[in-house]
């Protein structure tokens, strides 16, 4: 069982950072286990949409971490291991800085602030206009999930599951919420989220926690997994993935657990649950929620329900992206770097699109009707349905 566990981890590609094994008794899963399943190839489809690549360009290397572009009103932050951080418009490099140390998350950006986070635990922010410095700070250890800005503040959780909220204006420390976790869990890239009056935080053990803004107070948890079996490794069920809201429901899956989606204005009541385990990720829009597994099995289910409409298997094994939704296709991105856009109502094949080759662990993101990717070689790439 546990070697199973640790393929599957393997194949996910979203696992980071050192050497760590069961026995070394370290508290996470190396994904780069040679008992990875090998990538199938994949069979033909026939192309029913046309996909225009709108630009392309290279920010640098992700190496062993997960780097996911930013969007703000058209802008995109995009940024690399080595310390690059870039900002683009239109495919063109407008600026492009050196934040002096190697970066392990990122990136976090508003109108005013684009925020990285070190393998030291600092949280730089510079501002988003020229990329000059503005302030610097520093979380708990190694940050491996991209920090979120907002109105109330930057938070970052760090690689220990600590969460901070620091003052968007010098970087000071309005508060760090800290709970106990299980000793053997998987290293997350999912960030908080904010919503309504809380930000939301997956955690080890399959718990999702709502925090009060104001003091970082736990308001309300919701149990999206729960640990089982035998061994620790078996008993891993972690919400690795950054929870999605929309409206007063929020959603969240677990690893070797469910995707589960709650009520916020119900105090966090449990909406429905589904048994299906991913370590990617999942989109909503106004009347579906689709998902990648940790098998590379795409599900579109209904998001009031959690009825099934469509699963689309044909990817499995392939490790799949988090998915994005943009007219009418929900785009996933694999290990070799092929984009694949599928139909949001039956998730049959429409069109793939190849990058630069190497994998894609970062969730997709949208950029205007256009979906955004970035590969671990470093390639940022728009793609637009015709």
């Amino acid at each position: 069982m546990s070697r199973r566990i640790a393929a599957l981890l393997a194949a996910a590609g979203l696992l980071l950072g050192g050497c760590a094994t069961i026995s070394d008794g370290l508290d996470a899963i190396n994904p780069f286990s040679s008992s990875a399943p090998k990538m199938p190839p994949l069979t033909p489809i026939k192309t029913t949409a046309d996909i225009r690549m709108l630009w392309s360009a290279n920010v640098g290397k992700a190496g062993d971490y997960v780097f996911t572009p930013a969007v703000v009103e058209g802008a995109v932050y995009a940024a690399s291991a080595k310390g690059t951080i870039s900002r683009i418009e239109d495919g063109k490099v407008v600026w492009k800085i050196d934040a002096g140390q190697p970066l392990s998350a990122g990136v976090g950006a508003n109108s005013k602030l684009v925020v990285v986070g070190t393998p030291k635990g600092d949280v730089l922010a510079f501002s988003s206009d020229d990329g000059k410095l503005a302030w610097k700070t520093k979380a708990s250890s190694e940050i491996l999930a991209a920090p979120v800005v907002g109105d109330e503040g930057v938070a970052v959780k760090s690689g220990d599951n600590q969460v901070f909220l620091f003052d968007a204006l010098d970087g000071g420390r309005k508060w760090a919420y800290q709970r106990a976790t299980p000793p053997l869990s998987v290293r997350s890239a999912g960030s908080p989220v904010f919503a309504d009056r809380y930000l939301f935080v997956g955690y080890p053990g399959g718990k999702l926690v709502a925090l009060a803004l104001q003091n970082g107070a736990p308001v309300w948890e919701g149990a999206v997994a729960s640990p089982k079996g035998a061994t620790e490794l078996d008993r891993v069920a972690d919400v690795v993935a950054t929870p999605v809201v929309d409206s007063r429901q929020i959603c969240a899956v677990a690893f070797q657990g469910r995707v589960a989606c709650f009520d916020m204005g119900q105090g966090g009541a449990m909406v429905w649950s589904r048994d299906i385990s991913s370590v990617s990720g999942l989109v909503m829009d106004g009347r579906y929620l689709f998902i990648t597994d940790d098998k590379g099995i795409v599900y579109g289910l209904d998001r009031l329900s959690g009825s099934s409409l469509w699963k689309q298997d044909k990817l499995k094994n392939r490790r799949l992206s988090a998915p994005v939704i943009r007219r009418g296709l929900v785009t996933v991105a694999d290990g070799e770097g092929i984009i694949h856009f599928l139909s949001r109502e039956d998730g049959s094949f429409a069109a793939r699109q190849k990058t630069d080759g190497t994998p894609v662990r970062a969730p997709l993101q949208a950029l205007g009707s256009a979906v955004l990717v970035q590969t671990t070689g470093g390639d940022v790439r728009a793609f637009e349905v015709q």
